[in-house]
């Protein structure tokens, strides 16, 4: 497994790649209003694109042999700590060890960055995701 910084001219791969994971993952928590909301406001070109330029974050792909299995978002927070915004794996690729692969490069990163504590939130009904955490 690989991590790949999202360069500025594969932000359409990663909002596609966005809608597609949500749209899958979501419908057993929010509706289907409620998903494209979500995908409009944090996971569409302009917000992400934002994101990256005004709140410093950095996306990278998660990748197996060239082959793009999901994707995460990171940001420092007031100096003080890394924020973990987005952690998403195609549903194929869930349960065969990934995340745990990507949190410890993401705890790698958080070290590189002068960090020593990362944060998220998460879904209060997401029990999958709290229980990997």
């Amino acid at each position: 497994m690989d991590i790949r910084k999202v360069e500025d001219l594969e932000l359409e791969i990663l909002v596609n790649l966005a809608s597609e994971i949500w749209h899958e993952y979501w419908p057993c928590i929010l509706s289907s209003e409620q998903i494209d909301y979500m995908v409009d406001k944090f996971q569409s070109y302009k917000a992400i694109q934002n994101q990256i330029k005004e709140d410093k974050y950095s996306y990278y792909f998660i990748m197996e042999q060239g082959k793009i299995l999901g994707y995460f978002g990171i940001s420092s927070k007031d100096n003080n700590y890394m924020f973990l915004s987005k952690l998403y794996i195609k549903k194929e690729s869930r349960h065969l060890g990934y995340g745990k692969k990507v949190f410890e490069e993401i705890k790698s990163l958080t070290k590189t960055f002068g960090y020593n504590k990362i944060q998220l939130t998460v879904n209060k009904y997401n029990k999958n995701t709290i229980n990997a955490y």
